[in-house]
């Protein structure tokens, strides 16, 4: 009997303080107890920073692999438009640049900076471009992107959205397709990757905006997007190290995501190799983004995705750096980069079942192999250096494209 009058006093107490807290200035209940809302007021960053331009560009909120910093930094190139990102993150995220990064606590609980986060936007900026379908203003409309949409054209803001990957392939329709999709397992991840696509589908086909898509295979899924080509800087990635002149080559893989990458499948045949001396096998950790390129630049090999049937922005730092890039890429990514641009992918096909058979190729061919490493410097100076895809968002911000050749 004690114990209950306890618990029952003790929740009596949590709605008592829980209704002080309500009534109380966040500021002020945030220095009282931080650690009810996950942060403390020292932790809550400023307002995006407002471009010079008569268009301005806001891209939010993921970041994925620092494109929309990039896809920002492109779309500046245009002429009149300026262009920042926000994102949010973790402590253990991958410490990707950032016009303003935000603690995800931060963005999820404070109701004041949320509010704050959507005057800014909504008053400032003439664009909004929302990465993967995600809500941008935390749950300030109820996490509802729908709402968030309506609520920044009531205040005359055009938006678009741009998908990443797993936020709108639909596993049913990629496991038709290839027979190496890590969809055919009936893992419980699959069902929910398949049930976020169908809701992020239902998203984009009530938005009524244009749509565009970072990696050509998406178009599968969504035929009316547009790709956007993921954006590198060229120069952060260029070597002088030559490639494939070692007697052992080294190759890495370094899986973001193991799951879609496919290591499962070709790490033991890469272990295999390394074992009987063939090839220096080094598997790269997760670790941040500044470090990739010295561990890149030691390399010979990059082996990249075998489950998925696209190349990555990993595959491109890669090329721009020189270095020979083997993965899985459908013909129909090949086939629109090739229509799109008139070049081809300079990445070497392989699938699990023919990688050692590759590897072996590549030791005995080197010159030839060297000649398709040495082509992707180029390719990426022509496709992903941002010139291009500023060009794809010029129609979108209503401006002439000129300057994105420049």
């Amino acid at each position: 009997m004690l114990s209950g009058l306890r618990r029952r006093a003790s929740r009596a107490a949590d709605r008592v303080i829980g209704g002080a807290f309500a009534v109380l200035p966040e500021r002020w209940a945030v220095a009282v107890a931080p650690r009810r809302f996950g942060f403390t007021n020292t932790d809550v960053p400023g307002m995006p920073p407002v471009p010079a331009g008569r268009v301005r560009l806001y891209i939010a909120p993921v970041n994925f692999a620092a494109q929309a910093h990039a896809w920002a930094r492109a779309a500046s190139r245009l002429d009149g438009v300026g262009a920042v990102n926000t994102q949010y993150s973790g402590p253990d995220g991958f410490a990707f640049p950032a016009d303003l990064d935000v603690p995800v606590a931060v963005f999820a609980n404070s109701t004041r900076w949320q509010r704050q986060h959507f005057e800014r936007v909504s008053r400032e900026f003439t664009h909004v471009l929302v990465e993967a379908e995600r809500p941008i203003f935390g749950p300030l409309f109820d996490t509802d992107v729908a709402r968030e949409v309506a609520a920044l054209r009531a205040r005359g803001v055009s938006v678009a959205f741009v998908s990443h990957g797993s936020d709108l392939r639909l596993p049913s329709r990629h496991r038709d397709i290839d027979r190496w999709s890590p969809f055919h397992d009936a893992d419980p991840l699959v069902a929910t990757l398949e049930q976020q696509a169908v809701a992020h589908r239902a998203i984009l086909a009530n938005a009524d905006a244009p749509v565009f898509v970072s990696t050509p295979d998406l178009l599968e899924d969504w035929p009316a997007a547009t790709w956007l080509p993921v954006v590198v800087d060229p120069d952060r990635w260029a070597s002088d190290a030559p490639v494939l002149e070692r007697d052992v080559p080294v190759v890495i893989h370094a899986p973001t995501s193991s799951f879609l990458k496919g290591s499962d499948l070709v790490e033991p045949a890469l272990i295999d190799e390394t074992e009987s001396g063939r090839i220096d096998y080094r598997r790269v950790p997760r670790m941040p983004s500044a470090e990739m390129p010295a561990i890149v630049h030691a390399s010979d090999i990059l082996v990249e995705q075998f489950r998925i049937g696209t190349y990555s922005v990993a595959a491109v730092e890669a090329l721009a750096a020189g270095r020979l890039v083997v993965a899985h890429v459908h013909e129909q990514v090949r086939d629109h980069v090739r229509a799109a641009t008139g070049l081809e992918v300079p990445v070497v096909e392989a699938t699990p079942g023919t990688l050692v058979a590759v590897l072996n190729d590549i030791r005995e061919r080197r010159e030839h192999y060297r000649a398709i490493a040495e082509s992707g410097p180029a390719f990426v100076r022509a496709v992903h250096d941002g010139r291009r895809s500023a060009g794809v968002l010029a129609p979108f911000l209503g401006v002439a494209d000129e300057s994105a050749n420049g």
